[in-house]
C-alpha cells in the first residue's frame, strides 16, 4: 500500500502543475509571436518613415527645412527600423521589449521615432 501512495501523490502533483506550465508557454508564445510580427511590420513598412519625417519636420519648422531635413531624418529612421526589425526577427525566440518607439511607424504618427535599449527582456 505504501508503495502505491507515493507514486500516486507524485503523479497528482505533476498533473496539478501542468496547467501552470501551459500558461507560461502560452504567454511565451504570445511574446515571441508579437515580436516576430512587429519585426516583420518594421521591415516591410520602414519606408513610411520618410513621409512621416517630412510631415513632422515641416509642421515643426518650414517647408524647405521640412523637405530637406525630413528626407534625411526619414532615411536614417528607415535604415534604423529595418535594422531593428531584422535583429528582432533573428532573435524572436528571445522575448525582449521593442527597441523602436513607437513600435509601428503608424502609431503616434506625429511623434518622431526614437530607439531604446537593445535586448531588454520582457517581464
Amino acid at each position: 500500500m505504501k508503495k502505491i501512495i507515493f507514486p500516486v501523490l507524485l503523479l497528482s502533483l505533476l498533473i496539478s502543475s501542468t496547467p501552470s506550465l501551459a500558461n507560461e508557454q502560452q504567454s511565451y508564445a504570445d511574446k515571441i509571436g508579437t515580436k516576430a510580427i512587429n519585426s516583420l511590420s518594421n521591415i516591410t513598412t520602414a519606408f513610411i518613415e520618410i513621409p512621416k519625417s517630412i510631415i513632422n519636420t515641416t509642421n515643426n519648422s518650414n517647408i524647405v527645412y521640412g523637405l530637406l531635413g525630413g528626407i534625411f531624418k526619414g532615411s536614417v529612421n528607415t535604415v534604423g527600423r529595418i535594422l531593428v526589425g531584422t535583429v528582432d526577427l533573428i532573435t524572436f525566440p528571445i522575448p525582449t521589449k521593442p527597441v523602436a518607439k513607437p513600435v509601428h511607424v503608424w502609431n503616434n504618427f506625429e511623434t518622431d521615432t526614437t530607439y531604446g535599449d537593445i535586448f531588454q527582456l520582457e517581464e
